[in-house]
């Protein structure tokens, strides 16, 4: 191809894309249809839901006198991802979670994504054709939020990044709100899981057990294996004793899980689940996304804060990721930090599933692209990852559409004022520390030279 043209090309390409993801979507999409809303999402609320032309689940909260010429939407891209088909249960859990974002007065509409599985460049078409689609059916709403929860984070911002120009010559998007979001950009996210893997076999020995195929634990679990995660969950408690107070756990036990959690620093409350992520999205990469092979490694890894480091880095197995699957994995995760729009996050300080020190690395990103003037991050105390509080989201949507109207970039500062304010209404709790800083993630994830 000639150089002078690839420029050009790479810049139209988002806005051809979104021609056609549009196209399809309202050529074969057939329009949402009434269903009754939970009932936290305030009286008068209307909800429509239906299936775009992919296959994906859609599901649309209208407050009572919305009405697109004065009013805002906010597209939310979920977290998970789950594995297998897509089902309507997964958009009708999270507007029952979010239902603060009607309450308030704002349109909200999800989409369960067409297809399981830890693809994000996937999902994020998935969330263009939820715009496109909404937009048929309402108008083009004032304002235009959208939002991505833990892994819906990464989904929103590389949603932000790729679709700059729309059909009607108007920004997609007039801001991004992102919330726990599992920002490293690829394999940074989830190199611990695999740390966790290869200590927690070290340790238990049981996953999988000696009389088992053995297979590299990089690839999480063989394609076609039988294993349930009550079995998984059924070793672990075997092993660690999870499942008891820590008075009647036997001494052995005790002193495994104390060698675990100081080596993978990760919360005793949050360890079934990433070792369970680590096993079948681990298997969902390998056999779905990377051509049978694995893009995480830990070789040269160096453990420490344990109080065995030396025999420990003596034991536990080693694996080099695939430079093919680490390109391909990290190619579909990867984030540029560009988008055109204002961008507020949010993060719980303790969040025991997307660490805090991911806004390092994504800070990082952004920086490096040149928005640092159009990103603003803020943190709370929070020790929840799928939820904060309702006056925190609200005060959240006021700075940032304070952005968008007037042109006033959000302090922290101010962003905690505001939610006391909203506390006062909306009840629960405000636990904004507006002069909190992240620490890098390589102070908490073992640094690796992976390709």
């Amino acid at each position: 191809m000639n150089r002078l043209l690839q420029p050009a090309l790479h810049s139209f390409l988002p806005l051809l894309i979104s021609l056609l993801v549009g196209a399809n979507a309202q050529a074969a999409t057939a329009a949402p249809t009434e269903t009754p809303c939970p009932a936290n999402t305030g009286e008068g609320t209307r909800c429509l839901e239906g299936r775009d032309d992919n296959g994906a689940f859609i599901l649309i909260a209208l407050p009572k006198g919305w009405d697109a010429k004065t009013g805002t939407v906010v597209l939310h891209a979920h977290g998970g991802p789950f594995l297998g088909a897509p089902t309507a249960k997964r958009v009708r859990e999270d507007l029952d979670r979010w239902s603060i974002m009607p309450r308030l007065g704002y349109a909200w509409a999800a989409t369960s994504y067409a297809q399981g599985g830890v693809a994000l460049t996937a999902a994020t078409q998935d969330m263009e054709r939820l715009r496109q689609l909404f937009i048929a059916q309402y108008g083009r709403p004032r304002h235009v939020i959208l939002h991505g929860q833990s892994w819906g984070g990464g989904v929103a911002a590389k949603t932000a990044e790729t679709f700059t120009t729309s059909a009607d010559k108007k920004p997609p998007f007039d801001a991004v709100l992102l919330s726990s979001g599992v920002l490293g950009a690829g394999t940074p996210s989830y190199d611990f899981r695999l740390d966790l893997r290869v200590i927690y076999q070290d340790l238990c020995h049981n996953h999988p057990l000696p009389d088992e195929p053995q297979y590299p634990l990089n690839i999480g679990l063989p394609a076609g294996a039988k294993l349930t995660e009550a079995e998984l969950r059924q070793r672990v408690d075997g092993c660690l004793g999870l499942n008891k107070p820590a008075a009647e756990r036997s001494a052995e036990q005790a002193a495994k899980l104390q060698t675990l959690l100081a080596a993978v620093r990760i919360p005793e409350r949050s360890i079934v689940s990433h070792l369970s992520w680590a096993t079948w999205h681990f298997q969902d990469v390998v056999t779905q996304r990377t051509g049978g092979a694995s893009p995480f490694g830990n070789d040269g890894v160096t453990y420490a804060g344990s109080p065995e480091d030396k025999a420990l880095n003596a034991r536990v197995p080693r694996y080099k990721a695939d430079p093919q699957a680490f390109a391909r994995f990290n190619a579909d995760a990867a984030l540029t930090g560009r988008i055109p729009v204002p961008v507020l996050d949010v993060h719980a300080i303790h969040d025991p599933t997307a660490f805090v020190e991911l806004e390092n690395r994504y800070a990082a990103i952004v920086a490096a692209a040149g928005r640092s003037d159009a990103f603003v991050q803020t943190f709370t105390e929070d020790r929840e990852h799928s939820y904060l509080s309702d006056p925190s989201y609200a005060a959240l949507m006021q700075a940032l559409l304070a952005w968008v109207d007037e042109g006033r970039k959000p302090s922290p500062a101010g962003v905690a004022m505001a939610c006391v304010d909203f506390q006062k209404s909306l009840g629960s709790t405000c636990r904004f520390k507006p002069d909190y800083s992240p620490p890098p993630l390589e102070s908490r994830v073992p640094a690796r030279h992976n390709p």
